[in-house]
């Protein structure tokens, strides 16, 4: 199946980084030539930089990484569970492929959508198997292959330059381009934990992660809170390197007084704070769903961050506009031992796009405020 397929796709998730599966699993998608998306907890476990890497899939996924899932006539899952996060509606799911599904865990396989060849067992060892069995081997329809890639580098180029309208000169910058910055500043090789909300979905679309367990976020769980406390378990144990927690001022809120943990052990993890002076996600919802009917998302008792930071002893940068935010970053990661928090001020009607448009196919997606598939 994997040899004859004419529109095969790759879908692998966070068991392939929790199996340490992720060199295997390049050679193979390398030996084959095929497209491959991971869900949010996978980002990682296949260099993103590469061309073949769609980006990660589902509800906020890229539009060519759903656009091919749902044209594909094969599935490879392999440590990934069919998620509501990423599948949208289930009787609508890649309605022409066939899938192969590679789970450790024998109850996730055809729990929610059918596998037509069911594989228990560790991501590692069965990606091995699957290497020697395609060793040798040519694809059976090249020439499909490449129509294949056509097809799915046009709906990329279909994107170029649309993924958001930059900031202007006076504007509030846009969060997109905060972590396009946080990643050219750490060459994309920091450790990044997030919180949740729009904050948690901005970092992995526009962080470029080429390594497994760089980005480390609580997924479809909901945690506020979670990022900070991640970033300093993960300082502990890596001191010389960068790690930074992204999160937004709700989020932090939920756990800042680990700030005296910090202080107390010398933790210099950074924070990068996107205030948007709402709880984002809630608010963007609100918007979408209830004609901007805003009910308990606006965060109206806030307090001055950069003052709070100081309290504490750190130090604080406060961003307002687009020609502060390269050089805040560089002082932030200038000495990899010190705790540094930016209070980056962005734009608070911002949304995150593409999002799928609820009970849709993976197809089904909202591209922007006016644009839709």
């Amino acid at each position: 199946m994997m040899l004859k397929a004419k529109r095969p796709v790759f879908y692998t998730g966070g068991g392939v980084v929790t199996g340490k599966a992720s060199e295997g699993l390049t050679d193979l998608v390398k030996q084959l030539g095929y497209p491959i998306t991971t869900t949010l907890m996978g980002i990682g476990a296949y260099p993103q930089s590469d061309r073949q890497c769609l980006g990660w899939l589902g509800m906020h996924g890229s539009y060519e990484s759903n656009m091919a899932m749902h044209h594909a006539d094969l599935i490879i899952a392999i440590g990934a569970r069919f998620d509501d996060r990423v599948t949208n509606s289930t009787s609508k799911f890649c309605p022409t492929a066939k899938i192969i599904h590679v789970d450790v865990d024998p109850s996730s396989i055809s729990k929610t959508v059918r596998a037509d060849v069911p594989i228990v067992g560790p991501a590692s060892s069965v990606i091995n198997e699957m290497i020697s069995l395609v060793q040798g081997h040519k694809i059976a329809h090249p020439e499909a292959l490449t129509e294949w890639w056509e097809k799915i580098d046009g709906w990329r180029a279909d994107r170029e330059g649309k993924l958001y309208e930059p900031s202007k000169v006076g504007e509030a910058l846009k969060p997109q381009e905060v972590i396009e910055a946080l990643c050219r500043v750490t060459r994309g090789e920091a450790y990044v934990t997030t919180d949740v909300g729009q904050h948690q979905m901005f970092a992995a679309q526009y962080y470029k992660f080429d390594k497994p367990n760089r980005l480390i976020t609580s997924g479809g769980l909901g945690t506020m809170g979670f990022g900070f406390p991640a970033a300093m378990g993960i300082k502990q144990n890596y001191p010389d390197d960068d790690v930074v927690c992204v999160t937004g001022e709700g989020s932090f809120q939920m756990m800042m007084q680990e700030l005296s943990t910090c202080k107390q052990y010398g933790v210099g993890v950074k924070i990068v704070n996107l205030n948007n002076a709402s709880l984002g996600m809630v608010r963007q919802w609100q918007d979408l769903n209830y004609k901007s009917r805003h009910a308990h998302s606006y965060m109206e008792s806030l307090p001055d961050f950069h003052m709070l930071i100081e309290a504490y002893g750190f130090t604080a940068i406060t961003v307002n506009t687009l020609d502060e935010l390269e050089p805040a970053l560089e002082r932030a990661f200038a000495d990899k031992h010190e705790l540094v928090f930016l209070d980056v001020k962005v734009d608070p009607f911002e949304h995150v796009y593409p999002m799928q448009v609820p009970l849709g196919a993976m197809r089904d997606m909202l591209l922007s405020k006016t644009e839709r598939t």
